[in-house]
C-alpha cells in the first residue's frame, strides 16, 4: 500500500486525483490533504479517505474545519507553514496541485524527503526550474509531470534518446475566445473567459487558457523539465483538445499523444507509473471524430506566448517575475479592475521594469531568493495596475 498526500485537494486536479484513489481504496493510504478555504469538501474527503491530517490555507476556515472533524481522530491545521509541514510527512507519492507560486514551498518540502512529486503546479518549474530539478536530484526524489501536455511529452519520450529530439510541440485549445475577432477581446468579461469549450478546470486556469498565459507558462515548463532549448519548443492551436503534444525526431517522425480532454488520464499515468492501469476515461471513436484540426498560434493575438520566449531567453529569475505579474494581473481582471487585454500589458511592463534590476538573470540558488523575487515583482505589477485605475 502506497502512502499518498494531495496538496490542493479541493481544486479540480485534487478532486480528480481523489476520484481515482477512491476507486482503489485498498491500494492507497492517505497521509495528508490540503486545501484553500473549502472546509466542507476538505473535511468530507479527509473522512472518506481516512487521512491523517487535513490543512486549510486560510485561518478564516480553520474553525469550520475543526468543527467538521472534531472527534474523528483526524488532525487539523491551517496556514502556509502547516501545508509545508504536511508535505514533509513521509509519503511515497505527493500530488502538487496548489495553484500559483504558493505551490512551490510545499513542493520543495516534498522533494527534500525524497518523495515522488506528481507536479501539476506548473508555476514551480516556471519560477524555480533549475532549483526544483537540482533539489530532486540531491535528495533522490522524482518529479512526474501531470500537466496533460507534459505528461504527453513524457510518454512519447519513453525509450527514446533525448539527442534524437528535434522539437516538442505542445497544443492549445485556444480557450474561450479562440474564434473571437481580435478587437472584441477588449470587452471580454470574466464570465465569458471562465467558460472553457473543452476542459473542466478551475476558474483561474480557464481564464489563463483564454489569454494563453497558461500555454506561455507551459512553454517555459517544457524547457525546464525536459532540458530542451527554447528554439525546439513550439505551440500550436488544436481546437479539439485530443492531441496533447507531439515530439519530433531527427528522422522526421512525429510521435503524438492522443486522448480525451480528461485530466484523470495524466494524473492516472503519474499515479500508476511506471505501469499503466485501467482508467475511467472515455475511449475515442476516431471515425466519429472524423478530423483533427490545427492552426498557428498568433503571438499578436496572444502576446503571452511572445513574452514567454523572452523570459526563456533571459533565464535566471525572470520566470518568477513573469508568473508573479501574471497572477496579479489575473487577480485584477477577476476583481473587475482591469480589462481582459490589460493583463498582458501589465505583465509586459513588469518584465521590462524588473529586468533592469541586477542579478535577475542569475539562476535561482535558493527558495528564499525566488520568493523575494516573487514579492518584488508583485509590488511592481501592482504599480502597473494602479496606472490603469
Amino acid at each position: 500500500m502506497r502512502r499518498i498526500t494531495i496538496l490542493g485537494a479541493t481544486g479540480s486536479i485534487g478532486q480528480s486525483t481523489i476520484d481515482l484513489i477512491k476507486r482503489r481504496p485498498d491500494d492507497f493510504d492517505v497521509v495528508a490533504l490540503t486545501g484553500g478555504c473549502n472546509a466542507k469538501q476538505l473535511a468530507a474527503d479527509a473522512l472518506a479517505l481516512r487521512a491523517e491530517i487535513a490543512v486549510v490555507d486560510s485561518a478564516d476556515c480553520y474553525g469550520e474545519l475543526q468543527d467538521l472533524l472534531s472527534g474523528t481522530g483526524i488532525e487539523v491545521a491551517c496556514g502556509a507553514q502547516a501545508i509545508a509541514d504536511a508535505a514533509r510527512r513521509p509519503a511515497d507519492w505527493i500530488m502538487s496541485a496548489i495553484v500559483g507560486a504558493a505551490g512551490l514551498p510545499p513542493g520543495m518540502a516534498a522533494l527534500e524527503q525524497g518523495s515522488t512529486l506528481a507536479l501539476a503546479n506548473k508555476e514551480s518549474l516556471v519560477t524555480a526550474g533549475p532549483l526544483l530539478m537540482a533539489t530532486a536530484a540531491r535528495y533522490g526524489a522524482r518529479i512526474l509531470p501531470v500537466d496533460s501536455e507534459h505528461s504527453a511529452v513524457f510518454q512519447a519520450l519513453v525509450g527514446e534518446p533525448m539527442d534524437a529530439v528535434e522539437r516538442v510541440i505542445i497544443t492549445a485549445s485556444g480557450g474561450a475566445f479562440r474564434d473571437w475577432p481580435l478587437e472584441q477581446l477588449k470587452s471580454a468579461t470574466v464570465a465569458q473567459a471562465s467558460a472553457h469549450p473543452n476542459w473542466d478546470m478551475g476558474q483561474r486556469i480557464t481564464i489563463d487558457s483564454a489569454s494563453m498565459f497558461n500555454k506561455a507558462l507551459e512553454l517555459i515548463e517544457t524547457k525546464e523539465y525536459f532540458g530542451i532549448s527554447s528554439d525546439k519548443i513550439e505551440a500550436i492551436v488544436h481546437p479539439e483538445s485530443l492531441v496533447h503534444a507531439l515530439v519530433g525526431f531527427n528522422d522526421g517522425a512525429l510521435m503524438a499523444h492522443v486522448g480525451p480532454p480528461d485530466m484523470r488520464h495524466a494524473i492516472g499515468y503519474a499515479l500508476n507509473w511506471p505501469d499503466r492501469s485501467h482508467l475511467p476515461v472515455a475511449r475515442l471513436d476516431l471515425a466519429a471524430i472524423g478530423a483533427l484540426t490545427f492552426r498557428a498560434a498568433d503571438e499578436v493575438r496572444w502576446p503571452a506566448l511572445r513574452m514567454a520566449r523572452e523570459v526563456m531567453a533571459a533565464g535566471g529569475k525572470m520566470g518568477a517575475v513573469f508568473n508573479a505579474a501574471k497572477e496579479r494581473a489575473l487577480d485584477a481582471f477577476i476583481a473587475g479592475r482591469v480589462g481582459f487585454m490589460d493583463m498582458p500589458a501589465v505583465v509586459a511592463e513588469t518584465l521590462a521594469k524588473m529586468s533592469a534590476q541586477s542579478g535577475l538573470q542569475n539562476a535561482p540558488i535558493s527558495l528564499e531568493e525566488v520568493m523575494e523575487t516573487d514579492r518584488l515583482s508583485r509590488i511592481c505589477a501592482d504599480a502597473a495596475l494602479a496606472k490603469l485605475g
